[in-house]
């Protein structure tokens, strides 16, 4: 019946009508607020959407050229009237819009209504966006953004998608799309630093400092372990809570490198990441109240492109070292590399395995085998970097909970290759 609607020519003006009414509401309340008059309300926006339905509708391009042309002129008339009060130009544009917004309700009535509510919501956080923008985001964090939207936008579309080197396992594409991602899952903990506070609770610092590495994540939260006893509970369940953000990236590179391990996989990940969410949780419960006191200002990038860079540089050596160990023994010496690449980067490694089994170096099975081996080998490296951070105390409270969680991932691992 919805769908039915949405065919319909009655449905383009009603979103119109709909977008006009929505957009020219908040149009009419910053009138209100400003006491000042600005370009148009409820009625001139419902009327200029209606206007933009009709002539797309009844005309073709003529009529809504002319009509866009019309607007525009009012546009300009009502900005040159009001420019001397210095109110910006945004009540104009949105009148303009407004009118795009209706003639492309006649031919696309869910596009337009979904950009119409777009709009009205920007309106009407006005003051919001002007906060965040000039006194929360810093000069460091828009280049920041600039970075990632030009690692995504210009520099992954220029990647071959092919192979380049000798033993045809080094895709250019692939690599920048682990460096994007491992970026872009940096740069949303960072983000959520900056919402919640550091000082609000280390297991959200520690839950998002795992995507990028969680054997570091330990290493800085058993710093502050050490130097502070109080926060010993928070830093361990942070601790716990970076693995199950790294099994939640070790899903997330499977799939899009080799969604067939993922399917393999997905039984062990989930298990991992239970384990070590009820044993974090059993430690958030040891939380005083003084465990989310503020903390100082976040100091840092939104993400280390360096960090990303050598995750690409090592998935590539690892590549290039797998496959080599392959060629010369055969499979065993691609399982080889791969699980000492597991005490550098369990990620990386993961991503090696996976790759070698798209170009069909390894079957499914043994490189999921490989990624279990990479993540015991990376079990190893954690608690070698807790026990210097954090000390025997610290070190020996996480050793449970991992080696929990790797033999727990290798039993359900074990199974599932076994019966696959």
């Amino acid at each position: 019946m919805i769908d039915d609607f949405w065919s319909t020519e009655l449905a383009g003006f009603v979103v119109a009508l709909g977008v006009g009414l929505l957009i020219g509401v908040e149009r009419e309340r910053r009138k209100r607020d400003l006491r000042v008059g600005v370009a148009g309300g409820v009625r001139t926006h419902a009327i200029v959407a209606l206007a933009g339905a009709l002539a797309r509708q009844f005309s073709g391009g003529w009529l809504l050229a002319i009509g866009a042309v019309f607007v525009a002129a009012l546009v300009l008339i009502a900005y040159a009237r009001e420019r001397s009060r210095d109110l910006g130009v945004t009540s104009e544009v949105t009148l303009f819009a407004t009118y795009l917004l209706g003639a492309l309700a006649v031919s696309e009535p869910q596009l337009a209504a979904g950009i119409g509510v777009v709009v009205a919501l920007m309106l009407a956080l006005r003051e919001t966006l002007h906060r965040f923008v000039e006194r929360t985001l810093t000069d460091r964090e828009v280049l920041d953004g600039l970075l990632l939207a030009g690692a995504a936008l210009v520099v992954l579309p220029l990647m071959p998608d092919a192979a380049v080197d000798r033993l045809g396992v080094v895709n250019p594409r692939l690599i920048w799309e682990l460096t994007v991602l491992v970026l872009s899952l940096n740069g949303f903990g960072y983000v959520a630093l900056r919402t919640f506070g550091p000082g609000r609770g280390l297991p959200i610092a520690g839950f998002f400092g795992g995507f990028v590495s969680s054997a570091a994540t330990i290493g800085v939260l058993g710093s502050r372990a050490r130097a502070a006893s109080n926060m010993f509970a928070a830093a361990v369940a942070g601790s716990l809570l970076s693995s199950v953000a790294t099994v939640v990236q070790l899903g997330l590179v499977l799939g899009v490198v080799e969604q067939g391990m993922l399917k393999r996989l997905l039984p062990t990940l989930i298990a991992m990441a239970l384990v070590a969410v009820v044993a974090s949780l059993a430690f958030v419960r040891k939380l005083g109240p003084d465990a989310a006191a503020p903390d100082s200002k976040l100091q840092g990038r939104a993400f280390e492109p360096g960090r990303a860079l050598v995750f690409s540089i090592t998935v590539t050596a690892l590549l290039w070292a797998s496959a080599f160990l392959r060629e010369l023994y055969g499979a065993a010496g691609a399982l080889v590399g791969i699980a000492f690449g597991g005490f550098a980067d369990a990620h990386s490694a993961t991503a090696s395995a996976a790759a070698l089994a798209a170009k069909g170096v390894l079957a499914e099975g043994p490189a999921a085998a490989a990624v279990m081996i990479a993540v015991l080998t990376n079990t190893v490296t954690k608690l070698v970097v807790a026990a210097v951070s954090g000390g025997a105390r610290y070190a020996a409270t996480l050793a449970g909970p991992l080696l929990a969680m790797a033999a727990v991932g290798s039993v359900v691992a074990y199974l599932t290759l076994r019966l696959s």
